[in-house]
């Protein structure tokens, strides 16, 4: 018999589970192109949680996370939300284990929101990197150019 479990889709994000979830204030800096003042970066990076990040400005956008050490990752979650226009955003997530002297991407992902349905994009990605010294988010708002600014929710490593 198949196992099954009927899922709640209108869940606020991934699940927590038992995953051991990098303190990323203790262990990264963090380098942004833009933040709205009620709307840090840190909301979505720390466990406090809170409204997540919101650009102050439209256009394309960078979160960039600076380790202290060499980090291994195994697990990368993003949690987007837009609620108020359709659009259709990218993401790039990409790597790097010289401080940024290169990257290596992971993924480039699109998406489109729609208020009257599509609202909320949950990305879980499980990768095996080690020697990560610079993990780095870049977000196009609205492919077309319109006039939107980025968000991001959640950003969480294991």
């Amino acid at each position: 018999m198949m196992r099954k479990w009927i899922i709640n889709q209108s869940s606020k994000g991934p699940s927590s589970s038992d995953q051991d979830w990098l303190d990323l204030e203790h262990i990264a800096q963090v380098e942004i192109t833009s933040e709205d003042a009620r709307h840090p970066v840190e909301s979505a990076l720390t466990a406090s949680g809170g409204p997540g990040w919101l650009a102050g400005e439209t256009g394309e956008q960078t979160i960039r996370l600076l380790f202290d050490e060499p980090q291994a990752l195994r697990q990368i979650q993003l949690v987007f939300e837009e609620k108020r226009q359709e659009r259709t955003h990218e993401f790039v997530l990409r790597w790097s284990g010289d401080g940024g002297r290169s990257y290596r991407e992971i993924v480039r992902q699109q998406y489109t929101f729609s208020p009257s349905g599509a609202t909320r994009e949950v990305e879980d990605y499980v990768i095996n990197l080690h020697g990560v010294m610079v993990l780095e988010l870049r977000i196009v708002p609205d492919i077309s150019r319109g006039d939107a600014r980025a968000s991001l929710i959640l950003l969480r490593l294991a």
